[in-house]
């Protein structure tokens, strides 16, 4: 049976299509968040499979955005924030007071709606991580730029540009090299909020097919508002509502089939 989450949130693995169960990369119980005196997480229970594709649907306020903030602790830094449940992400719990914020920020890169490069040199900002990790060689710098550039899928375009500044580049491109940003220091996950939101429909599609590429190094966690884009890029789909994981299964019986009557009448239009 296809993993899925109940509506009282009991977790169940994740299985492929074939039925083999897939190594969890994230792990995700009873998780509840609080902004002051509103709740915005449900008690959330899910696992997130290595090497796959996640993508978090459903309407605005759901709470999509604060649950992928959870998975790199950027919700630390709002005031009045109350969290409780536990994320396990390669097997070590991130909510450890011993836990370093910072390298857990290493092994979960992220991509905003927005690109936000740096006003720096194409160069700069993909080196900018290696460097506050140490690396100061720059033949090592150079490989990690040129690696990182092409999983991005950006190299041929910006290899003749790597001292231009940044903001130079076209909306698109400014998104993909906040994509081999994060992927320059090799994080375990990738988190992306709605990267595509602000992209005209070509860019897009790069974004989307590098996605696609990208997942066979990273574990990619997606928010997205589009349902077209989750169906095309997801390989499971979670649908939230009101701060509660409604439903979480393979995407295209997530879309097809759903089990929950609320996820139907989002995917059908009736609401949302």
């Amino acid at each position: 049976m296809v993993g899925t989450v109940n509506v009282a949130g009991s977790l169940n693995p994740h299985a492929d299509a074939s039925g083999i169960m897939e190594a969890p990369m994230v792990e995700i119980e009873h998780l509840s968040l609080w902004y002051g005196a509103k709740r915005a997480l449900r008690d959330v229970s899910m696992s997130v499979p290595k090497h796959r594709v996640t993508a978090y649907i459903g309407p605005s306020g759901c709470g999509k955005t604060t649950l992928l903030r959870c998975l790199n602790r950027m919700n630390d830094l709002v005031d009045g924030v109350r969290i409780t449940g536990a994320i396990r992400i390669g097997g070590t719990d991130i909510y450890d007071p011993t836990l370093d914020v910072t390298e857990l920020r290493q092994r979960v890169g992220m991509v905003f709606q927005k690109s936000n490069p740096f006003p720096k040199s194409v160069f700069e900002n993909v080196a900018y991580g290696p460097r506050i990790l140490g690396v100061r060689n720059r033949s090592d710098l150079e490989g990690i730029v040129e690696r990182s550039l092409r999983a991005a899928a950006l190299w041929d375009e910006v290899q003749d540009r790597l001292g231009d500044s940044a903001l130079g580049l076209s909306g698109g491109q400014q998104q993909r090299l906040c994509i081999a940003r994060a992927v320059a220091v090799e994080p375990d996950v990738l988190l992306m909020d709605e990267p595509c939101s602000a992209l005209d429909p070509i860019a897009t599609a790069r974004i989307e097919e590098l996605m696609l590429e990208l997942k066979n190094s990273y574990t990619i966690v997606i928010v997205t508002h589009n349902m077209q884009q989750a169906a095309r890029v997801s390989d499971y789909t979670g649908f939230l509502l009101l701060g509660e994981l409604v439903e979480v299964g393979v995407t295209r019986e997530l879309f097809t089939s759903p089990r929950d009557k609320r996820t139907e009448d989002y995917i059908t239009g009736r609401f949302g």
